[in-house]
């Protein structure tokens, strides 16, 4: 059978774009390249590279990608910055000349968020989490000022598109882009308080985002206990495939979800027995999971936010 016209063939897996306009419009800045791999039949990943942001990996942390149907496509996240969300948009039309219908924003952070005006200008509907315009509100000066001094003129005219349709805790939203249906569900505050998941009906794949980091370590922004519960939801899943929001795809993604859980409760023990003793917030910092580091990438730059994230939560308990 011929493959679509409108759509690369499924054997070609690996498509390379390499954005010809500079970084931030400037003749002057350096251009940056994307990969993306069709990981199932039209649905396509570009890999985050597990570090920090900077501006050697151009601030491209997270897992982006994008799903196509018979009739139009749907982008997951747009980067952390606007030559990211640029270059995403390029890496769609090197695959296909159907039209993005939606951005469908995860949760809240920079590097998932900050190349969303590419998509808006566009005329791209955004859709996210009940909970997230507001976090954006709050936060967009804040992240778009932090892109500005970790990657410097890569990050200039990065700014976040607000949600023009929300996903509530509890409920689920269903996306049809031709003989494809995606079903995007709310969480209640996990890793954020705005948390979106994606499932791809016609392949089995879920989206779960920064709901799982596979190697690299988990971050708390939301609610630590919270986020347990929605694991133990997550394990019940059956589903063929998870994409994490940071580290590879295609492993156990059960076993990463149960070592993602391990990680949290140990923090939830760690805290609990300091607050039992007395034991101060410093103290908590220094001590609290520490056995944990040798098992995540970025441990010394993450788990003390963690651990202070977690003090919060669990002093009044």
């Amino acid at each position: 059978m011929n493959p679509s016209p409108r759509r690369r063939p499924f054997a070609l897996l690996w498509v390379m774009t390499l954005l010809l306009l500079p970084v931030g419009g400037n003749a002057e800045g350096p251009a940056i390249a994307l990969q993306v791999t069709e990981i199932a039949p039209g649905l396509y990943l570009r890999p985050g590279v597990q570090e920090v942001a900077d501006v050697h990996n151009h601030g491209h942390i997270a897992n982006l990608g994008f799903i196509v149907g018979d009739e139009r496509v749907a982008v997951i996240d747009a980067g952390g910055s606007r030559a990211e969300g640029e270059a995403l948009l390029a890496a769609v039309r090197a695959v296909t000349a159907l039209p993005v219908a939606y951005l469908i924003l995860t949760h809240m952070h920079p590097d998932h968020v900050l190349g969303s005006g590419v998509f808006a200008d566009a005329g791209v509907q955004v859709i996210g989490h009940a909970n997230l315009a507001d976090a954006l509100v709050r936060r967009q000066d804040f992240y778009v000022d932090g892109a500005l001094e970790h990657l410097g003129a890569q990050a200039q005219g990065s700014r976040v598109a607000m949600p023009t349709i929300g996903v509530a805790a509890g409920e689920i939203l269903e996306l049809d882009l031709g003989r494809r249906v995606l079903e995007l569900r709310g969480y209640p505050t996990a890793h954020t308080n705005n948390d979106l998941s994606v499932l791809d009906r016609s392949t089995g794949v879920l989206w779960l985002s920064d709901l799982l980091f596979v190697e690299r370590i988990p971050v708390i922004d939301g609610s630590l206990l919270g986020w347990l519960a929605v694991i133990d939801q997550l394990s019940a899943a059956q589903v063929a495939s998870v994409v994490p929001g940071h580290g590879p795809y295609g492993g156990d993604w059960k076993a990463a979800l149960t070592k993602q859980r391990v990680y949290l409760e140990a923090v939830a023990d760690g805290v609990r027995g300091q607050l039992r003793a007395g034991g101060g917030l410093s103290s908590a910092v220094e001590t609290v999971a520490i056995d944990q580091r040798a098992k995540w990438l970025l441990f010394d730059d993450y788990h003390g936010r963690n651990v202070t994230a977690a003090y919060v939560e669990l002093e009044w308990e």
